[in-house]
């Protein structure tokens, strides 16, 4: 099924409940006679693309022709499990596993879309196979169980470029050939109930303040093009301010943890007139959105979404906010502040930074360009620019009472 429309929001809307009117479609992957992915899964994809009038999305079902693509992998020394679904002209989606022998998740998700399919890209500006990515994803689950969503629930793999899933029923590192009847259920699904006091109600304790390690070491992120030119950078060190509940201490805590350079990777996209990055470290992963305003010639970070899932919470923790204004700065210019800076997200939700410098877009002979200075480094440095002066002010003037004082007194003296 494939629907096309000028309106990608009112299309998209219109066609969510025909496109998942479908079954989902079960997909296993095997080595040998054992089963290590199975996946029922009702997916649909929505797409941007240039056509000779202007621009156009396309919205389709993964269809139940789909079939496990021989790049499909159980995993091995160094080589992640995979689950690799072929369909349509040249159509590919993936889903790369990984784990920490606690939980799995999908580490990595893309899709590989092929714009010569007139059928599905009518009137297309371009041909040939695009490719898009990503490793932020709210699938996980414990080990030896499956994930359930029923709900449907939407991943961003480039500008334009959305998957959503649908009545999801999936495990990986399968030790059995049928799904496991334990069952970890996404958040969307998950129902908060309140169940009435059998004695006099209790005072919540508010949240408890871990103390802050000290400040991140500083990271240096690179995000290069199609053709290996770099097109982003960002020199920062992070801190992600979380409050969750914790199972230690079986309340809510606010808890600050520092991202280590060391341990993550970044991934991003480079576009005009949005740019992403997304710093993943073990079940961590931050995404920054930076907009750029064609009108006023300058960028913003507009959009931030998180997901980890730390030792001490008993749920993982997801937050984004698509409606930021934060770290303006002009086109063709870094964006530069040395002055620790606190980004609120959402309320349970915020991020550090410190000598941070960034740049999204722009960038050329891969390095940062002239820095624009954030208002805080202004205002520190004009501090000291206003005392200095207004002690020189008080020196001149004291000067001057003296000169007048002392003029005064010889204009008392008479000459005999």
């Amino acid at each position: 099924m494939v629907k096309q429309c000028f309106a990608a929001g009112v299309c998209w809307t219109l066609l969510l409940g025909c496109v998942f009117a479908a079954h989902a479609v079960t997909f296993e992957v095997t080595e040998g006679n054992s089963t290590c992915i199975k996946a029922e899964l009702n997916a649909s994809f929505s797409i941007s693309y240039n056509t000779t009038n202007g621009t156009s999305v396309t919205v389709f079902a993964l269809p139940s022709s789909a079939a496990v693509a021989n790049g499909s992998s159980c995993g091995a020394a160094g080589v992640p499990p995979e689950l690799l679904l072929s369909f349509g002209a040249g159509h590919m989606f993936s889903l790369v596993f990984s784990s920490d022998g606690r939980l799995y998740r999908v580490a990595n998700m893309s899709l590989q879309y092929n714009l010569s399919d007139t059928s599905t890209f009518p009137q297309s500006s371009s041909a040939g196979v695009v490719s898009v990515m990503t490793n932020v994803s709210e699938i996980s689950a414990r080990l030896n169980s499956t994930y359930r969503c029923l709900s449907s629930t939407s991943v961003s793999l480039d500008a334009g470029v959305n998957v959503t899933f649908a009545n999801v029923r999936m495990e990986a590192y399968m030790t059995s050939a049928n799904l496991s009847k334990d069952e970890s259920v996404c958040s969307a699904d998950q129902t908060t109930t309140t169940v009435a006091p059998t004695q006099s109600p209790k005072t919540t304790a508010a949240p408890s303040p871990v103390p802050p390690p000290a400040a991140p070491e500083r990271g240096n992120y690179t995000i290069t093009n199609g053709n290996g030119t770099v097109c982003l950078l960002a020199l920062m060190g992070l801190q992600l301010n979380v409050t969750h509940f914790s199972k230690s201490r079986n309340q809510t805590v606010n808890e600050v943890v520092n991202l280590q350079p060391n341990r993550t990777t970044a991934s991003g996209s480079c576009g005009v007139p949005v740019a992403t990055l997304t710093l993943a470290e073990d079940l961590t992963n931050l995404t920054f959105t930076f907009t750029l305003n064609s009108t006023t010639q300058k960028f913003h970070l507009s959009a931030v979404s998180v997901s980890a899932f730390w030792s001490d919470m008993t749920d993982r923790f997801v937050a984004s906010n698509s409606s930021l204004d934060y770290l303006q700065c002009s086109v063709g210019r870094s964006y530069m502040c040395s002055t620790e800076q606190m980004l609120g997200v959402v309320p349970t939700f915020s991020i550090n930074t410190f000598r941070l410098q960034l740049q999204p877009f722009n960038v050329t002979a891969n390095k940062f360009s002239a820095a624009e200075e954030c208002r805080v480094d202004r205002e520190n440095m004009l501090i000291p620019i206003i005392v200095g002066a207004a002690l020189a002010g008080l020196v001149l003037i004291v000067l001057i009472a003296y000169l007048i004082g002392r003029k005064r007194t010889h204009a008392g003296y008479q000459t005999i």
